[in-house]
């Protein structure tokens, strides 16, 4: 069970100085697998602390494969990013728990979550994804297939995501939104001094729950068909370039 084996660390971006260096793990390296354990920062669980990203789990490697892991963390839980200089990141995460409140699933790896339950813990804002896809062309986004969102009754102004850079891309397709998401169910990155709603691409397909408002949504969002949700699928996502997947968990098609 994750449970039985639990690597904790507790240190904050505020005295290490970087995000990134608070890391609990930090796994750079290609072809890496994590498999049935939970990584926790427990740095936000000391009251005395002041207010500070501090990260569990740092990947970066490319082809990397995280399976049945629990990631315990509050504001930027998980680091889901490119390597350095902007070298490519293609990461699959399934079966995982990852919980958190702002911004806690944050980068711009090329990343594909399976079967993942992403909760928000009790806060006065919860954001589920902040992805930085940087430019047009960049080959970066975040896709979220048949996960569930679940919130602590404590949780406040649950929102699916916001642009770190302007043209975040993440898609849900197939998710349960156990979660009272907003409305417009995305946020602006800095309301009243950014514009990326505009330019990033945010998706859903098919959501369903008490969070799923296809309606209310923010209009620069999209409601995929059938057809566009296809190209999201996992075999699209990665090109077809899908061998290094058959070192991981079994998966359906």
């Amino acid at each position: 069970m994750p449970g039985d084996t639990v690597i904790v660390y507790g240190d904050g971006a505020i005295n290490v100085g970087g995000t990134i260096r608070s890391a609990t793990l930090d796994a750079s390296g290609d072809d890496f697998r994590l498999d049935n354990l939970t990584i926790q920062n427990d740095y936000a669980l000391n009251s005395a602390n002041p207010a500070s990203q501090a990260v569990a789990l740092s990947v970066t490697g490319d082809r990397d494969i995280i399976s049945r892991v629990r990631l315990l963390g509050a504001q930027d839980t998980l680091f889901a990013g490119k390597g350095q200089n902007g070298r490519m990141s293609r990461q699959y995460f399934s079966d995982c728990y990852i919980e958190g409140h702002v911004d806690f699933i944050f980068g711009n790896a090329k990343a594909y979550f399976r079967h993942c339950e992403l909760h928000g813990i009790a806060n006065q804002a919860v954001v589920y994804t902040a992805q930085s896809k940087a430019a047009p062309d960049e080959d970066s986004a975040y896709v979220f297939e048949h996960c569930i969102l679940t919130a602590d009754s404590a949780a406040r102004d649950v929102a699916l995501g916001r642009p770190w850079r302007p043209y975040a891309t993440v898609v849900f397709l197939s998710t349960k939104l156990d979660a009272p998401v907003v409305a417009e169910g995305w946020r602006e990155w800095a309301p009243g001094k950014t514009n990326s709603l505009r330019t990033a691409y945010y998706a859903e397909y098919k959501s369903t729950g008490v969070g799923a408002n296809p309606a209310g949504r923010e209009p620069y969002s999209h409601q995929l068909t059938d057809g566009e949700a296809a190209k999201w699928s996992l075999k699209a996502f990665f090109a077809g370039a899908t061998d290094w997947l058959s070192a991981g968990p079994s998966r359906s098609e």
